[in-house]
Formats: structure tokens, C-alpha cells, sequence
């Protein structure tokens, strides 16, 4: 299988329960993939700015605790 169109075509052929199975795995990956491109951001730097900033307002106390975020929608 060499294009997404043949991996589509493929996956409409499993059952159901595979298909799940799939994407649970197809999840996991993605989250790794996440996982390893925010490790690589952080280790060139990219993230710097914002960390910086990040803690500066904690620090200024120009934060919310996330309970008051989520209640106040």
C-alpha cells in the first residue's frame, strides 16, 4: 500500500472492531508524534519565549486557577 487512497480502501474492508483498533492505535501515535515534536521545540530553544513569558506571569500573579477558567466557561 503505497497512497492514502489504498490505505482508506483497505481500512473500509475490516471490521468494525478492527477498525477501532486502529484507531486507537492511529491516536497513540499521533500523540507521540506530539509529544516528540513539543521534546524537540523545547531542546532547540523554540519554546523559550514562551516559557519565559509563562513564568513571568506567575510570578506578576497575572494567572487564574483553572478551576475558576473552567467554571466561568
Amino acid at each position: 500500500m503505497n497512497t492514502r487512497l489504498e490505505v482508506e480502501s483497505a481500512i473500509k474492508q475490516l471490521p468494525e472492531g478492527e477498525v477501532r483498533d486502529l484507531a486507537k492505535w492511529l491516536q497513540e501515535y499521533l500523540n507521540e508524534m506530539w509529544d516528540r515534536q513539543i521534546a524537540a521545540d523545547l531542546a532547540s530553544g523554540k519554546l523559550d519565549r514562551l516559557i519565559a513569558q509563562a513564568e513571568a506571569d506567575i510570578a506578576n500573579g497575572n494567572v487564574r486557577d483553572l478551576d475558576e477558567v473552567l467554571r466561568n466557561g
